[in-house]
């Protein structure tokens, strides 16, 4: 099977896929490769915080030219995977100098699919873009053609919880990573001092009460698969909730909008997280954490995001404020704009590249001293 993800968080996502028991796990470009039955694919769709989607191939064939391409797709046997009365989608991503348009790939594999069910049985089944029974994936590399069912159906990212947000806010999937990435270990205090509407904080939540990413959706598409199998799907959920923990530390956002600490606490009531994390509306500048250890992690404004009037500003602003207030913690920060980290004043001990949509990210850490206000460089 192929675990979608961002760039820069495979690695995460293969430690992810390794912990529920998946095997011959192997990092790709933005994906995953893992083995693994339809329990570990189940658990795969519900566990994994930096996975996107969840594919599982079904036919990998060779085609340079539309022929080969509808002959592929046609050869297998699509009514052991749905039925006439269910309804499909198709989504195709093309990189190949034989094939210029997704959109036509798309074409030429419904019109294989459905001539498949008409030769049969003299029918064919509909297809449905917004909520289908089956979602299939395409993908065409050179001349390599794989075919995939995506067992996700709306992307992972899309957890459930979020009822409102503000200006282009995170991505859940990137938080989670991040998250991961910074390698909290649930035994400090976890603070964003700019919130936002609240996503980076959500899943903290999560982690910090071994909540899984899937807990708040209503629905995955493997659970529309011919094969699937309630009982050990039910399981899989039992299992989860008998497995939460309460965290003992104090998760904490605080953002200078009123406005987005009123969205923020929207989409935390509508989780029932609102007894784990504390609000308050604050400048970043004199919003004060608790003492001791902890660790930070917040996504700033910026140019490409939303209008700031002084990105460089902004910066040093957070630097000073990081070496006043947050002895003792990890401060972690991403941002797309790759000069104006550098007037935060200090050194980064650690920078991984990342990517917010399309917008190449550091996410950068700085270790502040406990008791002084130097920094520790443990590169």
């Amino acid at each position: 099977m192929i675990a979608k993800t961002f760039a820069g968080l495979e690695d995460v996502l293969a430690e992810e896929l390794r912990n529920i028991g998946c095997e011959n796990i192997k990092p790709l470009r933005r994906a995953v490769e893992f083995h693994g039955d339809n329990i570990a694919m189940y658990k795969a769709n519900y566990w994994c915080r930096t996975a996107l989607r969840i594919l599982k191939p079904v036919k990998l064939f060779n085609a340079v030219n539309e022929e080969e391409l509808y002959k592929g797709v046609s050869e297998i046997e699509w009514w052991t995977l749905m039925d006439i009365e269910d309804t499909f989608a198709i989504d195709s991503v093309v990189n190949s100098s034989y094939f210029n348009h997704s959109k036509f790939v798309a074409l030429k594999t419904k019109d294989a699919i459905a001539d498949c069910f008409r030769k049969k049985f003299d029918k064919r089944p509909s297809v449905d873009t917004e909520n289908p029974s089956v979602r299939i994936n395409i993908r065409v590399f050179n001349d390599e053609v794989t075919v995939s069912l995506d067992s996700s159906g709306t992307s992972l990212h899309r957890r459930g919880y979020r009822i409102e947000t503000g200006l282009a806010p995170i991505n859940e999937v990137l938080a989670a990573g991040m998250i991961l990435l910074s390698d909290w270990k649930r035994d400090c205090h976890f603070v964003d001092p700019m919130c936002g509407s609240g996503t980076i904080l959500m899943e903290a939540a999560l982690i910090a009460n071994k909540i899984p990413p899937g807990f708040y959706r209503q629905s995955f598409g493997f659970e529309k698969w011919k094969d699937f199998d309630a009982e050990a799907w039910e399981k899989i959920k039992d299992d989860a909730i008998a497995g939460q923990q309460e965290f003992e530390h104090k998760i904490i956002g605080s953002d200078i909008s009123g406005k987005m600490i009123s969205i923020s606490r929207n989409n935390i009531r509508n989780a029932r997280m609102h007894k784990d994390i504390d609000l308050q509306a604050s400048n970043i500048t004199d919003y004060i954490p608790p003492a001791g250890k902890g660790i930070m992690i917040t996504n700033p404004p910026y140019g490409e995001r939303m209008k700031v009037e002084d990105v460089k500003s902004l910066y040093k602003k957070i630097g000073d404020t990081l070496k006043k207030n947050y002895a003792g913690y990890d401060a972690w920060i991403i941002s797309s704009d790759l000069e104006a980290h550098k007037f935060v004043g200090l050194r980064p001990s650690r920078k991984i590249k990342v990517f917010n949509g399309p917008l190449e990210c550091r996410f950068l850490k700085f270790s502040i001293y406990e008791g002084s206000k130097k920094f520790r460089n443990n590169a």
